[in-house]
Order: C-alpha cells, then sequence, then structure tokens
C-alpha cells in the first residue's frame, strides 16, 4: 500500500475516532459506528493505533465483540435503544416539523430492529 493511501486511511480512522469520542459526551451521536470505522481504516493503515484501539479500555469491548461474532452487549443496546427513542421526542420538542420527526422514526426504527437482532456476546468463563 502507497504511502498516500496510508495517510488517508489513517485520517479516516482519526476522524471517526475523535467522532466516536465526542458521542461518548454526546447522547445523541453514535459511539459504536465510528468506532468500527476507525478500527476498519487503522487495520489498513496503522498497526500501532490498531493495537491502541483493540485493547482501549473503553472502546476495545466494542470492537472486539462486533469483530469476534457481531454481537452487541446488553449494555450498549440498551443505551442505543434509549437514544433512538428519546431522539424523536426531543426533535418534536424542539418544534421540529413532523417530516422530520417521521424520517427519524423510520431511520432509527430500521437501526433499533438491527441493533436488537444483534447477538449479545457468548460469556466467557476463565
Amino acid at each position: 500500500m502507497n504511502l498516500s493511501t496510508r495517510f488517508i486511511w489513517l485520517s479516516a480512522g482519526l476522524l471517526a475516532v475523535a467522532i466516536g469520542a465526542v458521542g461518548v459526551v454526546l447522547p445523541l451521536l453514535p459511539t459504536t459506528p465510528f468506532l468500527l470505522v476507525a478500527a476498519f481504516a487503522f487495520a489498513r493503515s496503522s498497526d500501532r493505533l490498531n493495537s491502541w484501539l483493540r485493547e482501549h479500555r473503553t472502546f476495545g469491548p466494542l470492537i472486539n465483540n462486533w469483530h469476534r461474532d457481531g454481537s452487541i452487549d446488553r449494555k450498549a443496546k440498551r443505551t442505543a435503544i434509549i437514544v433512538i427513542v428519546a431522539t424523536p421526542v426531543i426533535t418534536w420538542l424542539f418544534d421540529a416539523p413532523l417530516w422530520v420527526v417521521a424520517c427519524q422514526i423510520v431511520v432509527l426504527g430500521a437501526s433499533a430492529i438491527f441493533i436488537l437482532t444483534r447477538p449479545s456476546p457468548t460469556e466467557r468463563r476463565p
């Protein structure tokens, strides 16, 4: 892989981590999808950053569960569903047009179905 391609992947990974980190403190911004993008990008650009992300105390388990068996842990599912339900309500409370709320319900409903149909990680015994 040439240097410019690695730079593009590295930049995409760093940007995704930054957005994902903001999502940790802003409840309406999802964290996990951006971290998955970062893991994908780092796997193509930087072994060191890829290892850092996979071994990260907070982010690592989310990424490793997804890579291992496409699973999402129960706490992440619960948080996602709470945010999915709250988002159209908050949008409606801010007096957004009804078509915006309806679009959110459709898109977020599909997202909720996807999230709820993912398996939970299997229990590991030492």
